[in-house]
């Protein structure tokens, strides 16, 4: 048996040498993982895999990136093994943790050999993945994980971590004084939950700011930035803006709406379309995740568990990646190459 430390290490390389543009373990609860259902061939000899994979919303961009790597590594290992591996995209348009358990149901019922999820409310979906496994098909989870469940694995970034790094680099832009605004997204997303708790820790360190609330929004860029206008209106005082996840940056509308002078943002995420405000100063640094990876570097986690029987950690770490100026093109062109389409020409052609 392969030690936890050496499958940690294989696959923090792993997660690196995806993340360069090519395409603490804990032990799981309950893994109590049986052969999965023979219906497809998958897992009885056949040559057909399929993964039912259950985000978010199919409306934000991330997770349509995440949708992305799952199909390139389906892609690849269908070339590598021989198998077809195939994405079975049940991920409903909006939040609706109701909905995500249905769609787990609907992915056993359907014969898939694999769930791979990012919960909306991990109280709405634990008993569909417990069932889920009980009746013999693997549940993995990314991005936001349900701890508690029977799931096998858990593929993401650390939440708490992303919170404080958001604040620290916000406190550095406002040189340490001001009041602060945390946009916080789903108020049932355990994911967000955290990042908000180590926002607030790491403010804790700056006496000199000041958190005016903390605001919960539906997930979509409009609603997002709706709010984010709304707040500063009520707060004219606000300097800063914590944002635990980039929504509102998926629009153009705060460039005009915001004075980078006297308001600054720090978020979670930089997709394409947020670059523009790293150019414009007003999101001067960005905690990027690498949302490309979620699919891609599950849905390799999911075929060495579940068809190949091979050991995986309960917990794979997804590195963060910081952004600003000085590495706008870099991070550019690493968006490029993961597929992103819409990215701004002047960045792709920066230096670094």
């Amino acid at each position: 048996m392969q030690s936890t430390r050496f499958l940690a290490a294989r696959w923090f390389a792993l997660a690196l040498m995806a993340a360069a543009g090519c395409a603490k373990s804990e032990k799981p609860a309950g893994d109590t993982t049986k052969a999965p259902p023979t219906a497809s061939g998958a897992a009885g000899g056949g040559k057909t895999f399929t993964i039912a994979m259950i985000a978010k919303s199919s409306t934000n961009p991330v997770f349509l990136s995440g949708r992305q790597g799952a199909e390139d590594a389906a892609k690849e290992l269908t070339k590598s093994s021989g198998v077809t591996v195939k994405i079975d995209w049940l991920t409903p348009p909006t939040e609706d943790g109701t909905v995500q358990a249905q769609r787990i149901s609907q992915a056993v019922n359907a014969g898939d050999n694999a769930v791979l999820m990012s919960a909306s409310d991990a109280g709405k979906v634990v008993g569909a993945i417990d069932d889920a496994v009980e009746r013999g098909v693997p549940v993995m989870t990314f991005d936001s994980d349900v701890p508690n469940s029977k799931r096998f694995a858990f593929y993401g970034g650390d939440d708490a971590l992303m919170g404080r790094e958001t604040m620290d680099e916000l406190a550095k832009q406002m040189n340490g004084q001001g009041h602060v605004a945390i946009l916080a997204g789903n108020q049932n997303a355990p994911n967000l939950q955290k990042r908000v708790e180590g926002a607030k820790e790491a403010a804790k360190k700056y006496p000199g700011i000041k958190i005016v609330n903390t605001f919960y929004h539906p997930e979509t860029p409009q609603d997002a930035a709706a709010e984010v206008i709304r707040v500063q209106n009520a707060y004219p005082d606000i300097t800063g803006w914590a944002m635990i996840g980039g929504w509102p940056l998926f629009t153009k509308s705060l460039l005009t709406d915001l004075d980078p002078k006297r308001v600054k943002i720090v978020a979670v995420d930089a997709l394409p379309d947020e670059l523009a405000y790293v150019d414009a100063g007003l999101a001067p640094v960005l905690i990027a995740q690498q949302p490309y990876l979620w699919g891609y570097m599950s849905v390799k986690a999911i075929f060495d568990h579940v068809y190949l029987k091979k050991d995986v950690p309960a917990r794979i770490e997804m590195p963060l990646v910081r952004v600003s100026k000085d590495n706008l093109g870099t991070w550019a062109r690493q968006l490029q190459t993961w597929g992103f389409t819409g990215i701004d020409p002047k960045y792709l052609a920066m230096a670094k």
